[in-house]
């Protein structure tokens, strides 16, 4: 198993503590040090009043907050946990997106997926109806971006005549393209286009809010990675992709906290295939996180635990 920690770069409350140049470096830092395998962060860019009551978050923008990761790391994995596509048109993500692995030397992990608050894709003058579609198309489009070698055609909302664009990516063909996703559509996606699979640990209630299937234990999750290895096998892939159960809710700060617990639910997953944990200190069934003192104290206590073991 490895570790993928989630920075709080969504904590708008406390920007001194977890959203500016000196917190990030730290932070990172710390990671590589302990031993984590990288870094994630999220992608809202213009959440609503009524997503942020019932729990939802802002977000720095993620090429820009792993940047300023990647200046201050030598091996810390840089990932998007998920940039969402269909609120960008293509070349201009892919020019982000090649410009951070191109400066980190190859480090980033491109965790995509369709994305499910409705009004923020109004806002951002995105088709929310059109999503699945628009990610398909998306992923199909970056892949030639990514050449460097010049586009011809056109899509949902570019017209590319011979453009071409500079850097490409360090990592060849391309950076490693995780999916999220718990439907089937979105598993399909990762066998035909993807590295990994971002599956999430959602209730039947929650699951209509987030526009995806649920999955509610160990059961389910083997059923959608079975599905997963099938279709693997139908396009012809033999090698297995990455999974990363992201996030894994800790409970680190609560006096009742079992790590003999934890351990065993990550043996149990590793056990069903899953390769990556996503590891998040500011979760529901986490303690209360408001200072990153605690967070690196947090940090090195989880490595101590399952990391250095």
């Amino acid at each position: 198993m490895k570790y993928i920690l989630g920075l709080p770069t969504d904590d708008m409350e406390r920007r001194e503590e977890f959203g500016t140049v000196a917190a990030l470096t730290e932070l990172g830092r710390a990671a590589e040090e302990y031993g984590y395998t990288g870094v994630y962060v999220t992608d809202h860019p213009a959440p609503t009043p009524k997503y942020m009551a019932q729990g939802g978050h802002h977000d720095l923008d993620p090429p820009v907050a792993l940047a300023v990761v990647a200046a201050a790391t030598e091996r810390l994995k840089l990932m998007t946990n998920l940039y969402i596509l269909a609120f960008r048109k293509p070349f201009a993500a892919a020019k982000a997106l090649a410009t951070l692995d191109s400066v980190s030397g190859g480090r980033l992990i491109f965790g995509t997926g369709t994305g499910y608050v409705a009004p923020e894709f109004s806002a951002l003058g995105a088709d929310f109806d059109q999503r699945n579609e628009h990610l398909d198309e998306s992923l199909e489009t970056l892949k030639k971006i990514w050449t460097g070698e010049p586009v011809e055609g056109s899509g949902r909302d570019f017209r590319a005549v011979g453009n071409f664009a500079l850097p490409t990516p360090f990592t060849r063909p391309h950076p490693p393209i995780w999916i999220g996703g718990n439907s089937r559509r979105a598993i399909r996606r990762v066998a035909e286009h993807g590295d990994g699979w971002l599956p999430m640990r959602v209730h039947k209630k929650m699951a209509r809010f987030v526009h995806s299937a649920a999955i509610e234990n160990l059961q389910d999750l083997r059923e959608r990675i079975q599905y997963l290895d099938e279709q693997l096998k139908q396009v012809g892939r033999r090698d297995p992709v990455d999974v990363m159960l992201s996030p894994v809710a800790l409970g680190y700060g609560k006096t009742n906290f079992d790590r003999g617990a934890l351990r065993e639910e990550l043996t149990e997953l590793t056990a069903l295939g899953v390769s990556h944990a996503g590891v998040t200190f500011s979760f529901p069934g986490s303690g209360e996180l408001e200072t990153r003192s605690q967070l690196l104290k947090w940090m090195e206590a989880f490595a101590n635990d399952l990391i250095r073991t």
